[in-house]
């Protein structure tokens, strides 16, 4: 019986030091039937010129040149146009995948979907996330344990808002990197919002919750993330993007009277990233008077644990 065909979707910008690992990941995955679609996204380095030698011999690869800077989300729906696979997974330039990553998303989704009978199914895979100075840090999969996986708009709360059920397991969130659905579900969501350049696809997650999608994930680790800086990770930009999710949503928002709630939450990581605790006091406290309890618990839960993270970021102690 042949497996369906699985389409690998690479987005490319400036990768030349690591888009021959991606690639290497890509072409020694154990399932039998893959397509790997790669798009430069008008790199200023030689990662397309790497690309072209790398998959060169090799049918199942090829290799699509931007002619404008499109960002994550437009070079991702690059790949969902040409994408001739059932299922669509992307990978990151920087990343590396195990073998068996497509194998065991595609089991995950599909027990899923005879499970519950649900068709609109999006699968994560755990990985691990890997800082130039030995610090490792874990990132399980959403609905990688538990005996449901989270689904509908109680997901897209916990995006937007960070609340929580008790019974469910939401992991390290919703990264591109580790999704791995069926080609019709991408199709019915429309892609990824070519607005975003960041946050893109916390926002395709949103909106599938809001559709009644489910989120599953697998319990093995499948893939290494390689921690890296650059100019689409400012404090400024993450900012920027994260309250245009918020202004985007504003209608679900708004219905369940947290708009306030979404758009200002994020100044309180920014403060914390430019060291301006006094502005941060203030946000704080703006956000306590309106939503008294929910920022209390917000606040406490992802604290310290932020705290502890930037500090192994700093000195290099394990997970």
């Amino acid at each position: 019986m042949t497996q369906p065909l699985v389409t690998i979707g690479i987005p490319c910008y400036n990768a030349g030091d690591t888009i021959r690992r991606a690639l290497e990941s890509a072409f020694r995955q154990d399932w039998p039937n893959v397509e790997i679609v790669i798009v430069d996204d008008l790199s200023s380095d030689n990662s397309a010129d790497i690309v072209e030698r790398a998959i060169s011999g090799r049918p199942e690869a090829r290799l699509i040149r931007h002619d404008t800077n499109t960002g994550p989300a437009g070079a991702r729906n690059t790949i969902l146009a040409a994408a001739a696979g059932e299922f669509v997974a992307f990978f990151d330039d920087d990343d590396e995948a195990l073998p068996t990553r497509i194998a065991a998303q595609v089991r995950c989704l599909e027990a899923h979907e005879k499970r519950t009978g649900s068709t609109l199914v999006a699968c994560y895979a755990s990985g691990a996330r890997r800082y130039g100075n030995g610090y490792v840090l874990d990132l399980p999969a959403i609905g990688s344990k538990g005996p449901e996986g989270p689904n509908g708009p109680a997901v897209a709360e916990y995006l937007l808002l960070y609340r929580r059920r008790a019974d469910w397991f939401y992991g390290s969130g919703t990264p591109a990197c580790a999704l791995l659905a069926r080609r019709s579900t991408f199709e019915v969501l429309g892609g990824f919002d070519p607005d975003f350049r960041r946050v893109e696809d916390v926002d395709f997650a949103v909106r599938l919750a809001l559709r009644g999608g489910h989120f599953v994930g697998t319990a093995e680790p499948l893939f290494i993330q390689y921690s890296t800086g650059g100019g689409d990770k400012t404090a400024e930009i993450n900012l920027i993007a994260e309250q245009a999710l918020a202004r985007k949503h504003d209608d679900y928002l708004g219905g369940i009277g947290q708009s306030y709630y979404a758009l200002h939450w994020p100044l309180l990581r920014y403060w914390h990233f430019k060291r301006r605790y006094g502005r941060l006091a203030l946000e704080l406290l703006g956000l306590v008077a309106r939503h008294p309890m929910s920022v209390t618990g917000h606040f406490f839960s992802t604290g310290p644990r932020r705290w502890l993270h930037e500090r192994r970021m700093r000195q290099g102690r394990p997970a």
